[in-house]
């Protein structure tokens, strides 16, 4: 007989493996429990925080029996999603590999390895993140909360990154301009910083204060909307790397610019290694179609290192925007800032190649049949997310393509979350 579970249950419980979104997963009796703080092959006493049906929430509260790969995580686990931190880095990796794994086969009902994943340091790797603000304190959200916790234990972001975003709030707030939360992106080298400023609920953002919270910060730039809406901008509102850095010397010239609102891959350690790794599987020759191309990272670089007839489409207007301008010292390379579905039922293009870097909720259904319609020779798929990657790589095998190589790379130490890259060439 199963006798049920409810919120303030302990139970013990054997963990088995890890899941989607940073829990691993145990049973009790028959029901599913995903358990908080965990390592597979432990055995741990959980509290039961949510039941619902033959599915349950716990987190551990002891540890009965360790895994060698246990480590005092050193920071608060649940501020800004350090999940992993109680677990040793070469494990990790290993997990998340389980986890690309795990998603192709359960989702995708697709049989691969558990791909090597990429390492990066664990400290000051994160280039751009939004922090929130309360008063004139900013931080991360505690897990599943608007709790605020101080970001600089996390390791993740340079603690002059974090500092100079402090001071630059500490300015706003004592010009009496609240702000509900600052979007902060770096360059590579860390020489450049810039915050766009996201004001509290009818609060004003003068120039003037943009002026000296740049200054009191030691920023690059800053840019933040007024309370008409009106975009006000401090010194230069972009950082740039060089397209030498980016691709480890196959462009030989050139910079890749961008804003703190567009999107851009964030760990400054692993980024030349993927771009590296996105431009190997992009055949010699053909056309190219890179879609939600962003600021223009693997396009750009392409042109930039001599590839010819490419397109790049970009829905988002500010990351459009950035592409563009990236794009234009590049006569090979046309850009389109559209979304990728009106793009494709537009212009019904053809390419030899289909390069893919899609949001974390993957590729719409439209999208996709658009896609597999183009009959590219290859379809490079970049995902941040293992669940959807795996369900589109479901649609692209039943569109006539085999998965030929799938790779990972760790863009977030200490958190749940995995980059992976796949290569789909059609049989």
């Amino acid at each position: 007989m199963t006798v049920a579970l409810h919120a303030g249950d302990q139970i013990e419980l054997a963990i088995e493996k890890p899941a989607a979104g940073g829990r691993m997963l145990a049973r009790h009796e028959r029901q599913v429990i995903l358990v908080q703080g965990g390592i597979p092959g432990e055995r741990v006493r959980a509290r039961i925080g949510r039941v619902e049906r033959q599915l349950a929430f716990a987190d551990t509260v002891d540890v009965l029996e360790a895994s060698a790969d246990r480590r005092s995580p050193g920071v608060d686990p649940a501020c800004g999603g350090c999940l992993y931190a109680h677990i040793e880095y070469e494990r990790q990796r290993a997990l998340k590999g389980e986890v690309v794994r795990d998603a192709f086969g359960r989702l995708g009902r697709i049989v691969v390895a558990a791909p090597a994943v990429a390492a990066s340091p664990e400290r000051g790797y994160r280039m751009r993140a939004r922090l929130h603000v309360r008063g004139d304190r900013v931080g991360f959200y505690r897990e599943g909360t608007h709790d605020l916790c101080d970001a600089a234990p996390t390791g993740q972001l340079a603690d002059r990154a974090i500092e100079s975003a402090a001071r630059a709030v500490q300015s706003l707030t004592a010009a009496g301009s609240a702000v509900s939360a600052v979007e902060l992106t770096e360059n590579i080298a860390a020489s450049e910083r810039v915050l766009h400023v996201i004001p509290a609920e009818n609060a004003d953002l003068t120039l003037d204060a943009l002026d000296a919270a740049a200054a009191a910060g030691g920023l690059t730039g800053c840019t933040g909307r007024s309370r008409g809406g009106e975009m006000r901008t401090a010194g230069i509102p972009v950082v740039s790397d060089p397209l030498s850095a980016l691709t480890g010397g196959a462009a030989a010239q050139g910079t890749l610019e961008r804003h703190a609102e567009s999107f851009f891959q964030a760990n400054r350690f692993l980024l030349p290694s993927l771009v590296d790794a996105v431009m190997r599987a992009v055949p010699a020759d053909g056309a190219v179609l890179d879609l939600y191309a962003g600021v223009g990272l693997f396009s750009v670089c392409l042109a930039a290192a001599g590839r010819k007839r490419l397109s790049a489409v970009e829905g988002d207007r500010t990351s459009g925007k950035d592409l563009a301008r990236n794009a234009a010292p590049y006569g090979a390379l046309r850009v389109s800032i559209d979304s990728v579905e009106e793009y494709l039922a537009r212009h019904k293009p053809r390419a030899a190649t289909v390069l893919v870097d899609p949001p974390r909720t993957g590729m719409s259904r439209e999208a996709m049949r658009a896609i597999v319609a183009i009959c590219a020779d290859r379809v490079i798929y970049v995902s941040c997310d293992p669940a959807t990657m795996a369900r589109d790589a479901r649609r692209l095998l039943d569109g006539g393509y085999d998965l030929a190589s799938l790779q990972a790379f760790d863009l977030f130490p200490n958190t749940p979350h995995v980059e992976s890259l796949g290569v789909f060439v059609r049989h």
